[in-house]
This record gives C-alpha cells, structure tokens and sequence, in this order.
C-alpha cells in the first residue's frame, strides 16, 4: 500500500513541476513576442550616414531593410504606422534625389521609434 501512496504522490509531483515549467515558458514567450525598433533605427542612422556621402545604392537597401524591419515593430499602432509611412516616404524622397527632404523623414521616424522605446 505504500508503495502506491508514494508512486502517486511522486507522480502527483511530476505532474505539478511539469504544468509551472510550462506557465513559465509561456510567459517567457509572450515577453519574446514583443518586436522593438531597434533593427530599424541601426539601418535608418546607417541610410542617413550613406546619404551624407552622396551615395544613393547603400542608402535604398538601408532603407528596405528598415522597411523590412518595420513590419515586425510592435507598440502603439498610431506610431507603428506613422513611422512604417514616413519610411516609405523616405524611400522616395531618395529616388527622387531629395536629400534634405529623406534625411528629415528619416529624423521623424528615429524621433517615432524612440518614443516606443520609452514606453
């Protein structure tokens, strides 16, 4: 009879320990959902610092990658979007060889992404 009070109790146990690995695992995933700007604003200062140069091919892939990167940010939708908008405005402003007008869309949106940082 013991032994069946002590493979129950030991089971009991195994069962337990097993379900709070598993509520901790969730929690560490949900905090791992959370996608920061951080990737976006290193290619943004990267497409800022090509534009200074005067090269325009560097700049544009920087900017696609910040694009990129864009899509996986998450925060306040409101800002998500409006940053996620000005970068495609920068990306256009460099095709059409406005510097100043790119550099500024790029500055909005790094001023967009480190106010969700701050939250």
């Amino acid at each position: 009879m013991n032994i069946i009070k002590n493979t129950a109790l030991m089971l009991s146990l195994a069962f337990s320990l097993g379900s709070f690995s598993s509520i901790a695992y969730a929690e560490d995933a949900a905090k791992g959902s959370v996608h920061s700007p951080n990737q976006a604003i290193m290619h943004l200062e990267k497409a800022k610092v090509e534009i200074m140069h005067k090269d325009f091919v560097p700049p544009s892939e920087h900017l696609k990658a910040a694009r990129a990167e864009s899509e996986k940010v998450t925060g306040k939708p409101s800002v998500v979007k409006e940053a996620a908008a000005s970068i495609i405005q920068a990306q256009i402003k460099v095709k059409e060889g406005d510097l100043k007008g790119a550099t500024e869309e790029m500055n909005k949106t790094l001023e967009l992404y480190k106010s969700l940082q701050e939250e």
